[in-house]
């Protein structure tokens, strides 16, 4: 059988609807056969049908036609039978839709399924049996079972023969519902005693090709006269029905006379009714003629029914008649709602009108009560288009931003227009995916830390921290310090900054003395593409700490020479001899600084003010009084702890130079000083001692270990072969010491007054040699004396006037 497509498209400037398609083939296609090329049909290329996902939606779960995606065509799914699939109807077509995503878009497709002659007329009974009475007049009607064929068309009933005809002839009637009602006319009186038994051969033939036919046999019994047939009240009986009415439930009644007495005037009635259902939901009552229902009525499958109704009495004659009963529609049924497509997940930057997702709705009731109404939930920026044939699309309505909703529930109601209402809901949860449109904010606008001078390198000083509304990677953020300098030097080399966490640390050792404050910036940036950063400046403040001691500037100690103030004995109470300076190079309570005298010649008569450093006499000077003042100053600031410095005062108390040179010439070191010299000169003696004599009993023990070897090589006969270690090497000298010390003696005029230096050994590397041994011995002495540091104390210098003399030993 050849296959007919009929194609048209037809584009519709609705929302979600590009076109529809329609096709037509034939009923009983083999599997796999093709239907259509949809997607040279839709204006589509293939790659379109699988990148977005091409898929069918039908409104039931019987699928007949599929989709191949690469080749764009459109095939025969399952095996399609037009009369199961249409029972009701004569024209027949499958609707289903054609889905694609990213962007989603929606096609219609129809498919006529056209008949073909694959079902023969039949009749529900093999055979009928009538009793007709003899005296049956000529004209009296017999009604015949009808055939029924599937078919639909050309291929339908077209005919019906009766073989033989003698005694009957065939009469149809065709009603206006298209069905055709069959009626054997008796055409010659019947003789019971020629023929008690006819036989009969009722033929339906169909229009197809080849032409198919159905048979079913007649018999006859002759009974003797029954001259009067049933005749109902009225040709045609209509009745309506709620659906969903209950069993038994009495639908209407027919009534019946017949002129006859007895048993030929009593009447039964029966239903003819042969392939439909009416005998499932209809029965009639044999006696009195109610209609009933025995099963279940439902407008969404049957709005009507036509009820076929016989009357015959015990003679043989019948009358028939027919029960239209109209099925009226109640509101039973909830819309239902299908989602044909959806999306789980939709960036916040989705733009506007964004379908999200497409929804059909249906309402197997009518008029009312299948009008159907659908809303969303408030307070969503989504809204419900309609598109066509109830189908609705789920589309943005306003701006997303995850940071504010990052999900929504929406709920979707549809409600019909019964009484009452009905309606249906589900809940579509639509998740919002980050786009990175936020920058880090930092807590603060600025920040302020605060850190103690002298602090060890890597402490943590603060943190800065930032946040970032968006998610996940979009909000990791990493902390940058930013390039800059703090005069002149970067100052990734003053502090750094830890890239997760924020903590800043200090790199160095700061000195408040040197640098008291600084700024720079620090960059939070997220983890997104491309990535969002925000810059906040931060302060360092160096908190002083008491880290260094008062320094003194005037008087000017010196080494070399002698300074003292002079006070002339006519000096009265108050007298400023003079007024030590000192600065403190800290900052606050650690630079103040205070002056005490901490000891002195003759306390009673200096004094020094605490705050300035003044030094005034506190009584009158007198002759008494010695012409040498030392003074010892102390001067303390007023950290914690505290630091000090010492000065020495020297002050002359005379009228005249000259007294006062002659005075200081024979200036004496005090008592403690002389101790402390003579002390330490004892104990490098010492040292110096015990060196000597330790050297002396190393050599003499290593002198006699060789000699003991050298005569045990003397007494035995083995060759003495001479052994030179590394580094080896020969002074030359013939003396058992090669230590030489220098003695330097500078005296004075006064040898209380004299500087005494021990120089070093005049040979750092000594090899001493035993010529009657073969060993060698190299010794390395390397010796510091402390009095050859420039500050010792044992060195004491005078003035370059002084007469000074050296002597060597």
């Amino acid at each position: 059988m050849n296959r007919q497509v009929l194609l048209f498209i037809s584009f519709l400037f609705l929302d979600s609807v590009c076109g529809q398609v329609s096709y037509s083939i034939p009923e009983e296609m083999s599997r796999g056969s093709l239907v259509g090329n949809i997607a040279q049909d839709l204006g589509l290329e293939i790659k379109r049908l699988v990148s977005g996902k091409a898929k069918i939606y039908t409104r039931n779960n019987d699928e007949y036609i599929e989709l191949n995606r690469e080749r764009g065509v459109l095939l025969v799914k399952d095996r399609i039978d037009r009369e199961a699939l249409c029972t009701e109807t004569a024209l027949c077509a499958l609707h289903f839709q054609i889905i694609l995503e990213n962007p989603m878009e929606l096609y219609s497709v129809t498919v006529q399924i056209t008949d073909i002659n694959d079902n023969a007329p039949t009749f529900e009974k093999g055979e009928m049996k009538f009793k007709i009475s003899e005296s049956a007049i000529t004209g009296a009607k017999f009604v015949l079972e009808s055939a029924v064929d599937l078919d639909v068309g050309i291929n339908d009933l077209q005919n019906y023969e009766l073989k033989p005809t003698d005694h009957f002839a065939l009469k149809l009637h065709n009603n206006a519902n298209g069905h055709t009602n069959v009626e054997m006319v008796l055409q010659k009186p019947l003789d019971r005693e020629k023929h008690e038994q006819i036989s009969l051969v009722l033929t339906a033939v169909d229009g197809g090709e080849p032409q198919m036919s159905g048979t079913m046999m007649i018999l006859i019994t002759v009974l003797d006269a029954n001259d009067n047939a049933p005749v109902f009240t009225q040709h045609t009986y209509k009745a309506t029905v709620t659906e969903n009415s209950p069993k038994g439930t009495v639908v209407a009644t027919v009534t019946a006379s017949d002129a006859d007495q007895g048993s030929n005037g009593k009447i039964t009635y029966s239903i003819t009714n042969t392939l439909d259902n009416v005998r499932k939901v209809f029965e009639i009552n044999e006696e009195n003629g109610e209609v009933s229902l025995i099963g279940d009525t439902d407008f969404e499958k049957s709005r009507h029914f036509q009820i076929n109704l016989l009357a015959s009495d015990d003679g043989g004659l019948t009358d028939s008649c027919k029960l239209i009963v109209d099925v009226q529609d109640v509101n039973d049924n909830k819309p239902e709602i299908n989602i044909i497509s959806k999306s789980n997940l939709i960036s916040e930057d989705a733009k506007l009108n964004t379908v999200v997702t497409m929804i059909n709705i249906e309402d197997q009731d009518s008029g009312e009560n299948g009008n159907v109404k659908c809303f969303i939930s408030e307070n969503v920026p989504f809204i419900l288009k309609t598109s066509t044939g109830n189908f609705y699309s789920l589309v943005t309505d306003s701006d997303l931003d995850r940071e504010r909703a990052s999900h929504y529930n929406i709920t979707v109601t549809c409600s019909d227009e019964g009484v009452p209402s009905l309606s249906s809901s589900v809940t579509l949860t639509l998740q919002i995916s980050d786009v990175n449109d936020n920058a880090p904010v930092f807590e603060r606008s600025s920040y302020e830390a605060y850190i103690v001078e002298n602090n060890t390198p890597g402490l943590s000083v603060f943190t800065v921290k930032a946040r970032d509304a968006d998610w996940n990677q979009n909000a990791r953020v990493s902390y940058i310090l930013e390039d800059s300098s703090v005069n002149g030097v970067p100052v990734s080399s003053y502090v750094s900054v830890s890239a997760d966490s924020g903590v800043i640390h200090a790199v160095r050792s700061f000195d408040y003395e040197q640098i008291k404050d600084f700024q720079f910036r620090v960059k939070a940036q997220d983890g997104g593409s491309p990535p969002l950063s925000s810059n906040v400046t931060v302060k360092i403040m160096i908190q002083d700490q008491n880290d260094n001691p008062p320094q003194v500037l005037y008087p000017v100690q010196t080494g070399g020479s002698l300074v003292a103030e002079m006070v002339p004995r006519s000096a009265d109470v108050g007298y400023l001899v003079t007024k030590v300076v000192a600065v403190d190079v800290d900052s606050g309570q650690n630079a103040w600084l205070s002056y005490k005298l901490q000891k002195a010649t003759d306390r009673a008569l200096f004094e020094v003010g605490l705050q300035n450093g003044e030094i005034r006499t506190i009584r009158q000077v007198t002759d008494k009084d010695a012409v040498k003042q030392r003074l010892t100053v102390i001067v303390e600031d007023n950290g914690q702890p505290s630091r000090s410095a010492t000065v020495i005062v020297n002050v002359a108390v005379a009228d005249s130079f000259p007294e006062v040179l002659s005075e200081f010439t024979d200036f004496t070191h005090d008592k403690e000083y002389n101790d402390n010299l003579t002390f330490y000169l004892v104990l490098a003696l010492a040292v110096v001692s015990f060196l000597f004599i330790t050297c002396l009993v190393v050599i003499i023990s290593v002198k006699i270990y060789r000699w003991r070897q050298s005569r045990i090589l003397y007494h035995s006969n083995l060759p003495v072969i001479p052994y030179y270690p590394p580094r080896y090497s020969d002074t030359l000298g013939t003396g058992t010491l090669q230590h030489v010390y220098n003695y330097e003696v500078c005296r004075t005029t006064d040898s209380r007054k004299s500087d005494c230096k021990f120089g070093r050994a005049g040979s750092q590397n000594v090899l001493i040699m035993d010529p009657s041994s073969t060993g060698t011995m190299q010794r390395i002495q390397n010796e510091k004396s402390i009095l050859d540091e420039p500050d010792s104390p044992l060195e004491v210098r005078m003035p370059p006037s002084l007469v000074m003399s050296k002597l060597y030993v």
